[in-house]
């Protein structure tokens, strides 16, 4: 069965959701605040902004095909992977080892996808990555906090290469009865873990009383991740129809996705309370930087691969 049907009635969902919330932010806006600054009215109308923006823009490339949904996180990849090093302390002594990440293996893992060569492409960072940085570090003779430096680009390698390149990884997948609807794979991934970071949001402004951990992400609330993982648990359950999957199958599976997703943006977190910043950067209006976005997606992502995979192939 052809996936465009399905994609066409995902997508209309998701635009009508954002028209609604779009007249709610304009309508608050006029009632409570028409002249003057709001700023948590002001910061919801800007995170609905992007989201429309990038739901395009991923809309867009599954509609490219295979092609632009691994473009795109190619992209995602450099620009999480700019942001991730431009944080991080390296030395002159690095330069070889981060041309290595930005020039060799970033490009090598997406044509990887492109062609289907699993066997390689799941070992290719994770072992040879990680033996071949060092190696080139060490050649630059500087040994000042190498261990640090070392790991620090491996990690960054890791977290927004190789984590996030299982995404696309999904379309290569070969589900019996499922053939050319691996994009909605895709689909549910992305609303599944997203959907819980909104959740997370509006329940913690919400009902928020109890903070999780102040020291690493201090507008985290207990009531707000118990309440978006439970709902954005739902929205993969309410989605089953798009997947392989009963509705149960699906609704367990999403929450375990969205466990991981959340471990994602608080370990990302605590490493940027670690830099003393509070975004990676700035390119995503009301959003911070592209790793503020995707740092839940970096845990989930392997975790659903790897679930699929086994479950079916």
């Amino acid at each position: 069965m052809d996936s465009t049907h399905d994609l066409i009635t995902v997508f209309g969902g998701i635009f009508a959701l954002l028209a609604v919330a779009s007249l709610i932010g304009a309508g608050l806006k006029w009632r409570l605040s028409p002249a003057a600054p709001h700023p948590v009215i002001d910061n919801l109308n800007t995170r609905i902004k992007a989201w429309w923006a990038m739901i395009l823009l991923i809309g867009a490339a599954i509609w490219a095909g295979k092609g632009g949904v691994i473009a795109l996180f190619a992209f995602i990849s450099f620009q999480s992977l700019r942001e991730f090093i431009s944080l991080t302390h390296t030395r002159l002594g690095d330069h070889r080892a981060l041309l290595w990440v930005f020039f060799v293996f970033l490009p090598l893992q997406y044509a990887l996808i492109a062609i289907d060569w699993y066997g390689l492409f799941a070992i290719l960072i994770p072992v040879y990555g990680f033996l071949l940085l060092p190696i080139s570090s060490s050649l630059g003779a500087d040994t000042t906090r190498f261990l640090e430096r070392a790991a620090k680009v491996q990690w960054g390698l890791m977290i927004c290469v190789y984590c996030l390149s299982h995404v696309p990884a999904l379309l290569t997948l070969d589900i019996p009865g499922y053939a050319g609807r691996n994009a909605l794979l895709v689909v549910f991934l992305v609303l599944t873990v997203q959907s819980s970071d909104v959740f997370q949001y509006v329940w913690g402004k919400l009902l928020g009383r109890h903070r999780l951990s102040p020291a690493i992400s201090p507008s985290k609330t207990v009531e707000g991740l118990v309440g978006g993982v439970l709902s954005s648990t739902a929205v993969g359950a309410a989605l089953w129809w798009i997947t392989p999957f009963t509705p149960l199958q699906a609704g367990l599976i999403a929450l375990v996705v969205n466990i991981m997703g959340f471990f994602g943006g608080f370990v990302l977190s605590a490493i940027k309370r670690d830099r003393g910043v509070k975004d990676w950067g700035a390119m995503i209006e009301g959003h911070g930087g592209m790793l503020d976005r995707v740092d839940s997606i970096s845990f989930s992502a392997p975790i659903f691969f790897h679930i699929v995979r086994y479950w079916w192939v």
